[in-house]
């Protein structure tokens, strides 16, 4: 007979989540988004509710934390993933503005755009040598907001939100150059996952680029023929190196396999699913067709990554596999 979820096991196993866990929600999102764009609308969907239920669940916890235990959210917030939560934000709302939820797509801009300037200045203070793939997350943040800003310029028309959309482009270019000096090399063979965000960032700067050129058009004349030129340029360049990446990461994977479960694979898992989502964007932006099916083979390997890592999760962690952790067997004991 399967054991029973304590409801104190499992309050004390969210109170323990740390802000990786937002990478769940950015992971699960850009399947969702990923799965739109190859035309898997239901699964799309079904990725789409796990995304919100999540990320309600870890607002809560935000808002809850800072009211209850300001020191603490103080201690997170200085953590580079703590930025996850507007990273996560802004993959939401860019699936709700593909679903033509404008509304409710601005609403999560404005939400991520008034945590960033705060969050990115906390996470910057913190910064040093030897940091691990998280650090790149500064570059993930800003990128997402382009990404999202730009999207919603072209599903309302608005030239201002484009051109705000650019400049965060570029400055989600100088924060990943910014990131490298800080980044402990080290980690691509010894990273617990969250190592891979180094290629992700660049994933998502390429969509960021693609959905810059896709949003201009006659009506809005976003760019003339020398910035047009120079944006899909560094978008496909971004690719490139993006992939480029993909394969040095994926060879240390096989080098050095790390197949325990840690919740920084949800760190692995995002930009596994924002390469495909960017090969994808970019295939359709500079049209290169060609690009598509790769685009979906990558896709279908975040999928099977994100199947993986959940099982992963549901095994290792106490409360939801209905069993108590050894710290709370303990603590009631006593």
């Amino acid at each position: 007979m399967p054991a029973r979820t304590d409801p104190r096991s499992l309050r004390a196993w969210w109170a323990r989540r740390p802000p990786a866990a937002g990478a769940a929600v950015m992971a699960t999102g850009i399947i969702s988004v990923g799965l739109h764009l190859t035309g898997y609308e239901v699964l799309s969907r079904i990725a789409l509710v796990l995304a919100c239920v999540a990320w309600v669940g870890l607002g809560a916890d935000f808002v809850l934390r800072l009211l209850r235990q300001p020191v603490r959210w103080r201690e997170d917030a200085g953590t580079p993933a703590a930025l996850t939560a507007v990273a996560a934000t802004s993959v939401l709302g860019t699936r709700f503005a593909q679903l033509g939820w404008t509304g409710l797509a601005g609403a999560l801009l404005a939400l991520s755009a008034l945590l960033w300037p705060v969050l990115l200045w906390i996470v910057l203070r913190h910064w040093h040598r030897g940091m691990p793939g998280a650090v790149f997350l500064g570059a993930v943040a800003t990128q997402g907001l382009a990404v999202l800003g730009a999207t919603l310029a072209a599903e309302e028309s608005a030239a201002w939100l484009a051109h705000a959309a650019l400049v965060l482009f570029w400055l989600g270019l100088a924060l990943y150059v910014l990131a490298l000096f800080h980044f402990d090399p080290r980690q691509v063979l010894e990273g617990a996952g969250d190592h891979w965000i180094a290629g992700g960032a660049l994933a998502i700067s390429a969509l960021a680029g693609s959905k810059l050129i896709a949003a201009d058009s006659p009506a809005l004349y976003l760019w003339n023929d020398d910035a047009d030129y120079v944006l899909r340029r560094v978008t496909v360049f971004l690719l490139v190196l993006d992939l480029a990446w993909y394969a040095v990461l994926a060879a240390a994977e096989i080098v050095r396999p790390r197949l325990d479960y840690d919740v920084r694979r949800w760190a692995t898992v995002f930009p596994l699913g924002m390469t495909a989502a960017g090969v994808l964007s970019v295939a359709s932006a500079v049209e290169v067709s060609w690009l598509e099916a790769p685009g979906e083979v990558l896709l279908w390997i975040a999928v099977a990554a994100w199947l993986a890592v959940s099982y992963g999760a549901l095994r290792q962690e106490p409360a939801l596999a209905g069993t108590e952790s050894p710290e709370l067997t303990s603590t009631s004991r006593r």
